[in-house]
């Protein structure tokens, strides 16, 4: 199974969409077996699903996501866990563990035709504050 974490700083990075960087898990019999940092090349949004698929990722660690990006991860067949936050190798633990704390329901929708928006603030439609 491969786990991909979008990634910045150590952090899961919390606009799936700007994500610059993954950091991706080899688990094998529920561990940790290999991971890798994966540098998007400039990809964004709806590009990304197609990315992880093609790195053969079964599950999607994330903040915040909007509504196309979890309809193009659904049909690449990426189970989607949005709404973590905190250091990545400890969500991935978590995950492995069955106590990752993630609110299934978070979705970004606030933004604005050409501009993307400032994680540093809270956002009304992000469902979490997407700094943390």
């Amino acid at each position: 199974m491969k786990i991909a974490v979008t990634y910045e700083n150590g952090e899961v990075f919390q606009h799936f969409g700007h994500t610059e960087q993954f950091k991706v898990y080899e688990v094998n019999d529920g561990k940790v077996t290999e991971s890798h940092i994966v540098d998007t090349n400039g990809q964004g949004h709806g590009a990304l699903a197609g990315f992880l698929q093609m790195e053969k990722v079964d599950v999607l660690i994330c903040g915040g996501i909007g509504g196309g990006a979890r309809t193009a991860l659904a049909e690449a067949g990426i189970e989607l866990l949005p709404g973590a936050s905190g250091n990545a190798d400890e969500q991935v633990e978590a995950y492995l563990a069955g106590a990752l704390n993630y609110d299934p329901d978070t979705l970004c929708s606030h933004h604005h035709e050409g501009e993307g928006h400032d994680c540093g603030e809270a956002h009304e439609g992000c469902g979490h504050h997407c700094g943390e």
